[in-house]
């Protein structure tokens, strides 16, 4: 396939990208561009996503193909994490859905960039040389029962020359994030996360607002604490309520503790009781015990359940993998704090076991709970030693009060600093044809 010299970002975000001999680098996820003093736009680079799920930069110097299936490098790319310079801008991240003003004939209206087209001039420089923007819907009384996601698209689009099109260096006030989260609908939880940690603050909270509350859940719990309590402390009491009744408990309990204890205690009492009496069960716990690392909402069932309703629970999807893997008997109460302790039921059991059968015939008695306020290292040893994934944490009457998981211990053993750790690395040079990368 031919070389395209004029493309169009949001179409390339996602196209893998390849050495010289075909073996893959990496991923597209954006284009740095930087507006020069004269007002045009030049495309300087692309930020990829390498094995590791490290962001790096390439310089379009290094980019000597680019076709509708891949873009091809010359093979030899900086591994060092992308860090954006002040005067640089993130085509995906920044400019996708900012309000422009834009003259089209003799008709100036106002609209939302879409996607820009950037071509190689003779110069071999890659410059913006197209908009494509869909013209704003002002908001009647009929268009305010639409989705903001569909007054968007339901607007007429334009393909416009850039220097049409004012505003697009301004910084907006306010800026919609729905375009930029449809470029990453590809993503992993976890990897979208990284994504969002490497945003401007402002940037971050727009993101924050366009996700639903349990993706926002589900993203708070793998970022860094300090861009927790910062997107907590920008959404409004009731919605930050919410967020924190969809996360983990064990999460939405840490991020409680990082809070200023009057925003804590406020946002308890917007929670649903039966959300909020666990969390401050929770966060009465020294934070290094077997309470203070527990998760409330276990698998829990009665011995007189079946094998096949066991598995039902487990197969639901909100359950974490960690949790799917153990059923916990007790006698009733069912809900934490429960009534006796009776013992653990493997999942990997219950699939050899008839779906009639109880599981009560099945409890694996030699896995012995922990005391809720056992220290940190015996709830690591105790995993360790008998291969465990989770384990139930008790009180001195024998009552179930939750689960530790192995996930849970590894957030606490790895360096408080970890989230952001992982996004570093050492300096590696890929040269091509190399199996392995060297440090440089």
């Amino acid at each position: 396939m031919s070389s395209l010299t004029r493309v169009f970002i949001a179409r390339i975000s996602g196209l893998t990208v390849l050495d010289p001999l075909g073996d893959q680098v990496g991923r597209v996820r954006d284009v740095v561009v930087v507006f020069a003093s004269t007002g045009a736009l030049r495309a300087i680079g692309l930020v990829i996503e390498v094995p590791g799920k490290r962001r790096v930069f390439v310089p379009m110097t290094r980019v000597t193909s680019i076709d509708a299936g891949a873009v091809i490098t010359t093979g030899l790319v900086n591994m060092r994490r992308f860090e954006q310079r002040t005067n640089e801008t993130l085509v995906l991240a920044e400019l996708l859905d900012r309000e422009v003003n834009v003259r089209d004939e003799d008709e100036v209206f106002t609209g939302l960039v879409e996607d820009l087209e950037i071509e190689q001039n003779a110069r071999r420089d890659w410059m913006a040389t197209k908009v494509f923007v869909r013209r704003s819907i002002p908001v009647s009384a009929a268009s305010k029962a639409m989705s903001r996601l569909t007054r968007r698209r339901s607007g007429t689009t334009v393909l416009v020359p850039v220097s049409d099109v004012t505003g697009l260096r301004r910084q907006p006030e306010a800026q919609s994030a729905e375009r930029l989260l449809e470029t990453y609908e590809d993503l992993r939880v976890a990897d979208l996360a990284e994504v969002i940690h490497d945003l401007t603050p402002k940037r971050r909270g727009e993101v924050a607002a366009a996700l639903d509350d349990d993706k926002l859940a589900d993203i708070m719990q793998e970022l860094p604490e300090d861009d927790q309590v910062e997107i907590m402390t920008g959404l409004d009491v009731e919605r930050a309520a919410d967020v924190l009744e969809a996360m983990e408990p064990d999460d939405a309990a840490d991020l409680l503790a990082d809070l200023p204890p009057a925003q804590a205690e406020q946002l308890l009492q917007r929670m649903a009781p039966d959300e909020a009496e666990p969390l401050r069960r929770l966060m009465e716990y020294d934070e290094n015990t077997a309470g203070g690392l527990m998760t409330t909402d276990p698998v829990v069932l009665g011995p007189e359940a079946t094998i096949a309703e066991a598995l039902a629970l487990v197969r639901r999807e909100e359950v974490a993998p960690a949790l799917a893997s153990s059923i916990f008997v007790c006698r009733p109460p069912l809900e934490t704090p429960t009534g006796r302790f009776i013992g653990v039921v493997h999942t990997q059991r219950l699939l050899r076991e008839p779906p009639a059968s109880a599981v009560g015939m099945i409890i694996d008695k030699t896995v012995e709970p922990v005391a809720d306020d056992a220290p940190l290292g015996h709830v690591t040893r105790t995993l360790a030693t008998y291969n465990l994934v989770s384990l139930p944490v008790v009180d001195d009457a024998g009552r179930l009060l939750g689960a530790v998981t192995v996930d849970d211990v590894l957030d606490h053993i790895l360096p408080e600093d970890w989230r952001e750790a992982r996004h570093e690395g050492r300096r590696y040079t890929q040269a091509s044809g190399s199996d392995a990368a060297s440090a440089s």
